[in-house]
């Protein structure tokens, strides 16, 4: 619960136009489910960010940062507690030379337009991942053979003591979903980004190939959080899961994709239990049927 004197605080950190009460966090992420944030803020600045996690810790009042809210399941009773967004007004994007400098808030399809734009060739791999660029960089997302620690020269960070400190990209533990930002809870504030000059036209075929590859393949027409479940180690997520015969397998409004089994979709009308319930029941059954456990990248946040 936001006391009174909570909303006093915070009105003094940002201004009264970036703050919303008792927000349908379903408005907010790409599930398009989940119950209401009992306060959201639009970040615009590092400062912000910073006097933000410092009152609200010292509160002891919840804090959870989303970007697009690309990879969060939230739960039909909602978040008790303060969400930071960041994909509205913390998303700048700048380019020097081959170099770009994002904004944590910046969308990854965005900054393949910049990208493209500037004639700069090695970020097509990532141009249609539908995520935040901070939020990209706590997992080292990637596709099509990319990885963002392929093209990343630095991350600028908030540390959990209130510090900002630039981390060069050999010292950001990137691995398959991870990084040192999800290890030590930092927060992502900008990125640097180096790619190189190329060809205009060769840039935007790339993209378009790639853009219609995950048409063909990806239930783009429905909500979901991507892909749901990391690979298992030897195996593809979504051939097991089809292999195990839930294709089109249904919890409620929730669903195991037809046109690709690795995707949990809303067909309209789930709810957040129903999603966490068929995400369960898919691991259950394929760890039944092939010993292989599946862990999904989905964060849960609320109660489940």
């Amino acid at each position: 619960m936001i006391t009174k004197e909570t909303k006093e605080a915070i009105s003094r950190l940002v201004p009264e136009s970036h703050i919303l009460y008792d927000e349908p966090l379903k408005k907010h992420t790409t599930f398009q489910v989940g119950g209401n944030s009992d306060c959201l803020i639009f970040v615009e600045k590092e400062k912000e960010l910073a006097d933000l996690c410092k009152y609200l810790d010292s509160e002891n009042i919840p804090r959870f940062l989303i970007g697009n809210g690309s990879n969060l399941l939230v739960s039909d009773e909602g978040f008790d507690g303060v969400i930071l967004e960041t994909r509205r007004l913390f998303s700048d994007i700048k380019v020097e030379g081959e170099t770009i400098i994002a904004k944590a808030g910046a969308l990854m399809s965005k900054i393949g337009s910049v990208a493209l734009e500037n004639e700069l060739t090695g970020f097509e791999f990532a141009a249609g991942i539908p995520g935040t660029i901070g939020g990209g960089v706590v997992m080292n997302a990637g596709a099509y053979g990319g990885e963002l620690k392929d093209v990343i020269t630095s991350v600028r960070v908030l540390t959990k003591e209130g510090e900002f400190m630039e981390i060069p990209c050999e010292d950001m533990g990137f691995g398959y979903r991870t990084s040192v930002v999800r290890k030590k809870d930092y927060i992502v504030t900008e990125v640097k980004i180096k790619l190189s000059k190329g060809n205009k036209e060769e840039i935007k075929a790339t993209m378009e190939d790639l853009k219609e590859r995950r048409k063909s393949k990806q239930p783009l027409e429905f909500p979901s959080a991507g892909s749901t479940f990391k690979r298992p180690e030897g195996y593809f997520a979504g051939k097991l899961i089809e292999d195990t015969g839930l294709r089109g397998y249904t919890v409620g409004g929730a669903m195991v994709s037809e046109k690709h089994c690795g995707f949990v979709i809303n067909k309209g009308d789930a709810s957040a239990s129903d999603i966490d319930r068929l995400i369960k029941d898919v691991g259950e059954r394929v760890k039944e049927t092939f010993g292989v456990t599946l862990e999904p990248e989905v964060i849960r946040l609320g109660k489940f």
